[in-house]
């Protein structure tokens, strides 16, 4: 709790945390000295289901002292562990430092599992069950939110178990878009285009490029405006990895398919962002997801290297 904006919080936090023990204290010490009024049987007049009769007897003497240790344990957890404002504690105990003790401990005794793997190529790694196993167990505690746990995708998260890739699909580009993620950007293009009807030509010979349904006259129209986008995606609309633009000429779309989509995308723009995984996972682990990840799509290759 050190990330207040200012001090008044921090204090706030502080009052609520200790007074709320003190009235618990209060409380205690109130219940204990004052009785409240009752009649002469000690009873205190009320009554439930006819003949049910509340009694005036004081809190039992265990309930009385484990009502202390709580006050008790309450403070001196306080004192210990963060809880009063930006006070940190005496033992300095936070959850982000118990989160980086946890990790580093598990990756020390997951070093031995693997060291076996570390050593073999790719290509050989992603025909070894055991590998394959782990690489599964990874994918699935850190990509299967995005790309589903089937590793497919959905809109805007690319499917990783066909062959159109992005920035390229070797061991080696895996490992480096895993290792240091991606951000793909395409700029609003409405106004570099022309007006609005300009923009459905093109979005019409975009969609001619992989065949899909389209209106030909506004094409043919739209051909010459795709200069502005054949930078990127190369004449032809067939991509560019280096650049990470989509292939245009097939029939897999990333953010959502015909005329509508592609002139939202044209007139807006669209930004993706992988995260890197590089501190959150190890060299090893790395290893073994991007063996996992190339298997999805190339099993042709991976059943020949068996």
């Amino acid at each position: 709790m050190s990330d207040f904006i200012n001090d008044f919080w921090s204090q706030f936090v502080t009052v609520i945390a200790v007074g709320s023990i003190l009235a618990c204290g209060l409380l205690l010490w109130l219940t204990a000295r004052f009785r409240g009024p009752s009649t002469g049987d000690n009873t205190t007049g009320h009554v439930w289901d006819e003949d049910l009769r509340e009694m005036n007897n004081p809190m039992p003497r265990w309930w009385m002292g484990l009502f202390v240790l709580t006050i008790v344990f309450g403070l001196g957890y306080l004192a210990v562990f963060p809880g009063l404002g930006s006070y940190r504690g005496t033992l300095a105990w936070t959850t982000s430092g118990e989160y980086a003790k946890e990790m580093e401990q598990a990756n020390t005794e997951l070093t031995p599992v693997y060291a076996a793997y570390t050593s073999e190529p790719v290509e050989r790694l992603a025909t070894d069950p055991g590998a394959m196993a782990i690489g599964e167990r990874l994918f699935l505690n850190n990509c299967a939110q995005c790309h589903a746990s089937d590793a497919r995708g959905s809109r805007g998260f690319p499917n990783l178990t066909d062959r159109d890739w992005l920035h390229g699909g070797t061991p080696e580009k895996i490992r480096e878009t895993i290792t240091h993620g991606r951000t793909g950007v395409m700029p609003p293009m409405g106004e570099a285009i022309g007006s609005a009807d300009d923009v459905k030509n093109l979005a019409n010979y975009v969609l001619s490029l992989s065949g899909s349904p389209h209106d030909s006259v506004r094409a043919g129209l739209g051909k010459s405006k795709f200069t502005a986008c054949a930078a990127c995606h190369g004449i032809g609309g067939v991509g560019n990895t280096a650049v990470g633009a989509p292939n245009l000429a097939d029939k897999i779309w990333l953010h959502g398919y015909g005329q509508e989509a592609i002139i939202a995308i044209v007139n807006g723009g669209k930004t993706n962002q992988m995260p890197a995984q590089q501190g959150r996972l190890t060299e090893a682990q790395i290893h073994v997801l991007t063996a996992y990840v190339w298997g999805l799509s190339s099993k042709p290759d991976v059943a020949a290297a068996q």
